[in-house]
């Protein structure tokens, strides 16, 4: 791993961006020198890493004391995507203004996603937990279809928090069953581009003997505020 830039924020989170071979990452980190527990922060079907909600997020769960980590991998942000990859986000807009189904072309842009992000951000973590002033235990926060593989095969990961749920790889749908940690899933009500009930469903198929459903009135975009508050509460009960 090389970081190639570092800033002190007005909080005292260190930021700092690396690299780690072709793979991308930023790594926030709290102002106090005591190991710090790391969740693993992804953004939904492969939006960037510095998208600014995402940073937001990273930035206050860094200042409430975790090492937060974020990476574009393998056909994410500004990483190269496939003519393949390309071609099914155009279809896909397409058929979402059109009004069409677009559950096959789903599968056909996502599903390969999380085939190729798994494995980079496996090896992230490997890193990582080597480095000083980051300890375990393990949370992930973000991308449902990518935090149930992770959280499928992945032992380090001991607790999760995963956003919308209603489109889902196939895949990724039959393995939730087998996702047994402690789980915060988080839904906006009237979110247009994930089916409430496809979300409800998915959270009742969840193995997690310990699983809680936060549910606000809104759009994709209008997850409350506290939100934040709720999921370093969540995490807080399972890291520390």
């Amino acid at each position: 791993m090389q970081f190639t830039s570092e800033q002190r924020l007005d909080d005292g989170v260190l930021a700092r961006e690396f690299t780690l071979g072709e793979i991308p990452g930023t790594l926030w980190t709290p102002a106090s020198t005591a190991p710090a527990p790391l969740i693993l922060m992804a953004h939904n079907n492969g939006l960037p890493k510095g998208q600014s909600r995402l940073v937001a997020r990273a930035r206050l769960t860094a200042a409430y004391g975790y090492a937060v980590a974020s990476i574009d991998a393998a056909g994410c942000g500004d990483r190269p995507r496939s003519a393949a990859d390309e071609q099914a986000r155009a279809d896909l807009r397409r058929a979402m203004q059109a009004g069409e189904p677009v559950d096959e072309i789903f599968e056909s842009l996502v599903g390969p996603l999380v085939e190729r992000a798994v494995p980079e951000w496996r090896t992230t973590l490997d890193v990582l937990l080597a480095l000083p002033g980051i300890g375990g235990p393990v949370g992930y926060s973000g991308w449902a279809a990518l935090g149930i593989r992770l959280a499928v095969v992945e032992p380090r990961i001991a607790a999760a928090g995963f956003f919308a749920g209603g489109y889902v790889p196939r895949a990724q749908r039959e393995e939730a069953r087998q996702v047994t940690v402690p789980l915060l899933l988080l839904l906006q009500w009237d979110d247009e581009g994930n089916p409430r009930q496809r979300a409800l469903d998915l959270y009742d198929a969840f193995g997690s003997k310990e699983k809680t459903l936060h549910a606000n009135m809104g759009g994709h975009l209008g997850t409350p505020s506290f939100e934040l508050e709720d999921g370093g509460r969540f995490f807080a009960r399972h890291l520390r």
